[in-house]
């Protein structure tokens, strides 16, 4: 039987919570900040929609960068409070559908995994129809979308999820791995970070086949035993 993981990604969801609350604010660039209170922009974007995203705008920029690259956007406060609120909601949603409570695994306040092995008999046209009943379950109770992956373990299940971003519903089954992640780039590795895929492409290695591939005594020389092993391990 083959596992099946489900990671659920809220899609820009501070900022869609903000549109859920104020309508108005929909089709314009909306800007969730992270205030620090040393000046009037001091502070970083917690997240923006895809409108202000448009403009350059990115989660973790300062603010003011982000007032520059558009004065017009939408600046709006964390509400950290009501955005758990909201997410408290959703993740019973995710609880129900998990094979069990220690099936399912919240990593951030929008995101978590579930395995649904058990629920689905390892059959993946069944975890499609479960994605979609996520999806609509979240839509119905929160009026918010998700984007939703799923695959044979958390690594691929989390990669899916990105492939159609917003309200997107991606499977990734276990045959369908090595096709996926052949002409990936390393860093869209769940856990390869800036620092590492530049380390990885000084090596020559720029994409995921090509780490696939890649000698392992090479690369425990260059990240260490532990990171080597699961860099080899990944791809």
């Amino acid at each position: 039987m083959s596992r099946i993981v489900v990671h659920v990604d809220m899609d820009y969801f501070y900022a869609a919570v903000e549109e859920r609350e104020n309508p108005s604010l929909i089709g314009r660039p909306v800007v969730v900040c992270m205030y620090s209170g040393r000046g009037e922009h001091g502070g970083s974007v917690s997240t923006s929609n895809y409108t202000a995203r448009e403009y350059g705008i990115k989660s973790g920029m300062p603010c003011s960068r982000a007032i520059k690259l558009n004065p017009d956007a939408v600046f709006l406060p964390v509400r950290k409070e009501f955005y758990t609120e909201v997410s408290d909601s959703i993740m019973e949603v995710l609880r129900l559908h998990a094979d069990s409570d220690e099936s399912f695994e919240q990593i951030s306040i929008d995101e978590a995994f579930i395995e649904v092995t058990a629920n689905c008999n390892g059959d993946f046209e069944c975890a499609l129809k479960l994605g979609e009943d996520i999806k609509q379950k979240i839509l119905e109770k929160e009026q918010l979308t998700c984007s939703v992956g799923i695959g044979p373990n958390k690594l691929i299940a989390k990669m899916a999820s990105s492939e159609n971003k917003p309200d997107g519903l991606t499977v990734i089954s276990q045959n369908d791995v090595n096709s996926f992640l052949e002409d990936r780039t390393a860093s869209q590795l769940w856990g390869v970070g800036d620092v590492t895929a530049a380390r990885l492409e000084k090596m020559g290695i720029k994409s995921v086949g090509q780490l696939a591939s890649s000698d392992i005594v090479s690369l425990i020389d260059a990240f260490g035993k532990k990171k080597g092993s699961w860099l080899k391990k990944a791809a």
